[in-house]
């Protein structure tokens, strides 16, 4: 999931290795991909789903979490770096469904299946080793999640005090919920970084132990690895932070970010365009009829509006 446009299919191609041109996404997507851990062993079976349409279709989230592949689910986030007025309404909107759903799939297995329920809070809290100086201080997500920054190309070319703050911004955020960041492009070489950490999800592999946290140079810090101390305070002058009333840390970053980066309202981000036209999709039959349909409605629109404006109204 993450911003329209940012990438998504993309990724999901080169991890499953296809050399296939990424069209866009309608809706919500599946395919799947094969890959055995080690030589002469079965292969074992990753879903990928891929929500299309950035923020718009929410509500379709809740189809592919469910009790059954709860214990094995995990989320990846594409955030468009290029696009920074997007990124904090895109992050939060659809990693709040995503928790709401997933914790009312976790309230039921309590009550159903309580083992299950504690195992999947305790994987997430794995994430840090108990002896972290933070863990009393983050909120895991409750499955394990990859924030992916993409379009780094662009994104480099941005002022270097902006980089700063988009920066140590994901950073808090990846370390607050337990998630694995790193940043992308087309460039071959990144690309290869993400794959890394979703292979490791999707399939099992080594996790990775490398980490980048220069500014300067592509973010790549899996799950538990960075602090809070070395992220450092949020962006911004202590009396500007003074003036700022936050109930979360979470909340203040937030607030210091979209000082910077005012948000674009959620209905900007909505997706208007109509999937019916979209010419990938076109058959000549279904087409023909809903034209005459479409035909068929305006002349019986024209006809009401007559009839209606012809009617007698008593005036009292």
């Amino acid at each position: 999931m993450g911003n329209k446009n940012g990438g998504k299919t993309t990724i999901i191609l080169r991890c499953l290795e296809r050399e296939e041109t990424p069209k866009p996404t309608l809706a919500l997507e599946y395919t799947f991909g094969r890959r055995a851990r080690r030589h002469n062993t079965p292969k074992d079976i990753a879903h990928f789903w891929e929500l299309g349409g950035g923020t718009s279709l929410l509500e379709l989230i809740r189809i592919p979490i469910t009790s059954h592949n709860i214990r094995s689910f995990a989320v990846v986030l594409v955030l468009d770096l290029s696009k920074p007025n997007e990124l904090w309404t895109t992050m939060e909107n659809l990693l709040q469904v995503t928790r709401n759903h997933v914790n009312k799939i976790l309230a039921k297995l309590e009550k159903t299946n309580p083992e299950v329920a504690a195992e999947l809070k305790q994987k997430m809290r794995n994430n840090l080793q108990r002896d972290h100086p933070d863990y009393e201080l983050v909120d895991p997500f409750p499955i394990p999640l990859v924030i992916i920054g993409s379009k780094y190309d662009i994104f480099h070319e941005f002022d270097s005090e902006m980089r700063k703050i988009i920066s140590k911004t994901l950073r808090f955020v990846s370390h607050y919920y337990g998630a694995s960041l790193v940043f992308t492009s087309k460039s071959e070489a990144l690309l290869l970084k993400a794959r890394v950490l979703i292979n490791h999800l999707a399939f099992g592999y080594d996790k990775s132990k490398s980490v980048s946290v220069d500014p300067s140079k592509p973010l790549f810090i899996p799950a538990g690895l960075d602090s809070l101390s070395q992220i450092g305070p949020p962006p911004a002058s202590d009396s500007d932070i003074g003036k700022m009333r936050a109930n979360t840390p979470l909340e203040l970053w937030k607030k210091v970010f979209e000082k910077t980066f005012p948000p674009k309202s959620s209905c900007d981000l909505q997706d208007t365009k109509d999937p019916a036209q979209d010419i990938q999709y076109a058959e000549y039959e279904v087409d023909v009829m809903r034209a005459q349909k479409n035909q068929e409605l305006e002349q019986y629109k024209r006809n009401a509006s007559k009839s209606w404006k012809e009617m007698d109204f008593d005036s009292d």
